[in-house]
C-alpha cells in the first residue's frame, strides 16, 4: 500500500485513537497490499461464530472470484475488538489491505480520514450502479452530500424477540407494540428466575444503538446541524432514562444484566431466563443455543404510545457491515472487481444466508432464504422505519462516550441507586464535555 494522504488521515485519526472498536459485529500483522495485479489483501470482519467459521464461509466465494478473475485473495478475518484500531493504524501508516470491511456506523468517521476510495458515479458504475442497493443501507455509507467511501455488504436491523411458550403460559396473545405495553407485559413475565427483558448493560455498542433509537423517538439527534454534540438535551435525557429504567424503575431486567457485554442476554433469552430480547438478527445465535424458530417470535421494536413533539417513527438504527477500498491501493481495478463480486446477487445471497443477515442489494433479497418470519420483519424494518446513526466524523466518539455513560448508569441502577433525570443529565453532560474537550 503506497503511503499517501497520511497527514490528512492522521489529523482525523488523532481524534479517534483513544476509542475502542464499537461497530456493528484478524490474521497476520503484516497484511499490506502490494503492486501485484494478480493479488489482493482483504480484511473481513468477524461475522460468524468464530474466525474459523468465517474462513469456512468465505473461502469458497473467494475461490470462485479467483476462478473468474485470476486474482488471488489474501484473506484476514479481523476480530471486532481490534478491527477499528487496525483500520486507524492503516489510515495513518498507509500499510493496510486493498479491500476491507467496516462497521457501517464508522462510515463518516473513516470517510473523514481521506484514506478510503470515494464511490462517485463512475466508481459506482464500475460495481454495477448505486441503484442496486437498498436506500436505507446506502444512507449509512458516509456523510450526506459527499460521495460515500464504502458500500453496503451485510444489513441488519433490530427486532423484538419473544418466547412463545412463556407468552402462552402468561396468557399473552400478542407481542407489545409500544414501550408502555412492553413494560406491562414484562412485569407479567418477571417471576422468580425469569425476567421480562434481557439487555447488555455494559455493552457500549448495544447501549448507544438503543440511545439512538430512543433518542429518535423522543426527538433527540445528539448532534446539531453544525455537527456540535447535544448529548444532554431534555429529549436525550428522557430517551436514555426510559431505556435504563427497564432495570432501574420498571424491574423487568435482572440487575446482573448491568454487567453483560458479551451476548449474555442472548443466552438468557435462549435458556428461558428472559422472555424478550431486543437484538439484530438473533436467529442463528439462538439456534446455536438450542432454540428453533418455532420457539420464538419476532416483532418490530416498539414505539412510544404517545410520541412526544419532534419524535420520529424510528425503531432501529441501520445496522450492518460496509465494504471499502483503500484509495492508495496499487490494484484499484482488481479491488473494484472484488467489491462488484462481493455485492453481486449470487454472492450476496450466499453470504447473507450463511450469516443470517439481510442482503443490502435489493434483487438478492428476492429469495426464499430471506422470507422467514424473522428476516421479513427485519427487512421491512430496514426499508421502512430504520435510520442511519449520525453521519458525522465524531460518530465513533459519540458511541464510546454515550455508550459508556449508559453503562455507568446501568451499574448505578444495579447497585441500588435511584436513576433520576439529574443523574442521567450529569452523565451525559460529562460525556459532552469530554467530546468538546
Amino acid at each position: 500500500m503506497r503511503r499517501t494522504r497520511i497527514a490528512r488521515a492522521a489529523a482525523v485519526t488523532a481524534v479517534l485513537t483513544a476509542l475502542t472498536a464499537t461497530g456493528c459485529g484478524g490474521g497476520s500483522t503484516s497484511g499490506g497490499s502490494n503492486d501485484n495485479p494478480e493479488e489482493l489483501t482483504y480484511w473481513a470482519s468477524n461475522q460468524g461464530t468464530s474466525i474459523e467459521h468465517d474462513e469456512e464461509v468465505l473461502r469458497p466465494q473467494l475461490e470462485r472470484f479467483t476462478e473468474e478473475t485470476g486474482i488471488e485473495v489474501n484473506l484476514e478475518v479481523v476480530p471486532w475488538d481490534s478491527l477499528l484500531d487496525r483500520i486507524l493504524t492503516a489510515t495513518t501508516s498507509g500499510d493496510g489491505p486493498d479491500v476491507l470491511n467496516i462497521g457501517n456506523t464508522w462510515s463518516a468517521s473513516l470517510q473523514a480520514t481521506g484514506a478510503l476510495l470515494p464511490f462517485d458515479e463512475e466508481t459506482f458504475e464500475a460495481i454495477g450502479g448505486s441503484d442496486r442497493f437498498v436506500p436505507s443501507a446506502l444512507a449509512a455509507t458516509g456523510a450526506e452530500g459527499q460521495d460515500p467511501t464504502a458500500v453496503p455488504l451485510y444489513s441488519l436491523a433490530y427486532g423484538l424477540y419473544y418466547n412463545k411458550q412463556l407468552f402462552a403460559e402468561a396468557g399473552i396473545e400478542e407481542p407489545p407494540a409500544t414501550w408502555e405495553e412492553l413494560v406491562e407485559v414484562g412485569e407479567q413475565l418477571t417471576d422468580g428466575d425469569t425476567y421480562g427483558l434481557a439487555v447488555e448493560g455494559a455493552s457500549i455498542p448495544e447501549n448507544v444503538h438503543h440511545a439512538f433509537v430512543f433518542g429518535q423517538q423522543h426527538g433527540a439527534d445528539f448532534f446539531d446541524a453544525e455537527g456540535n454534540p447535544t448529548f444532554d438535551t431534555p429529549e436525550a435525557v428522557a430517551a436514555i432514562k426510559q431505556y435504563v429504567d427497564f432495570l432501574a424503575a420498571d424491574g423487568i431486567v435482572a440487575p446482573g444484566n448491568a454487567e453483560y457485554a458479551q451476548n449474555q442476554s442472548v443466552s438468557d433469552f435462549a435458556t428461558g431466563k428472559a422472555a424478550m430480547l431486543l437484538w439484530q438478527a438473533a436467529g442463528t445465535s439462538l439456534e446455536n443455543q438450542g432454540m428453533t424458530p418455532d420457539d420464538y417470535g419476532v416483532a418490530p421494536v416498539p414505539f412510544q404510545a404517545e410520541p412526544p413533539a419532534g419524535g420520529e417513527a424510528i425503531n432501529s438504527m441501520v445496522a450492518g457491515i460496509n465494504i471499502a477500498v483503500f484509495e492508495n491501493t496499487d490494484n484499484r481495478d482488481g479491488a473494484l472487481d472484488f467489491v462488484e463480486f462481493m455485492t453481486s446477487d449470487e454472492t450476496q445471497r450466499a453470504l447473507n444466508a450463511e450469516y443470517g443477515s439481510i442482503p443490502p442489494v435489493a434483487a438478492a433479497q428476492e429469495s426464499e432464504e430471506f422470507a422467514t418470519e424473522e428476516l421479513t420483519v427485519l427487512r421491512e424494518t430496514l426499508a421502512q422505519s430504520a435510520a442511519p446513526m449520525p453521519q458525522v466524523p465524531e460518530e465513533s466518539q459519540f458511541e464510546t462516550l454515550v455508550g459508556t455513560a449508559m453503562a455507568q448508569l446501568f451499574a448505578d441502577a444495579a447497585g441500588g441507586q435511584e436513576i433520576t433525570e439529574d443523574a442521567v443529565r450529569d452523565r451525559l453532560t460529562a460525556a459532552q464535555q469530554q467530546m468538546q474537550g
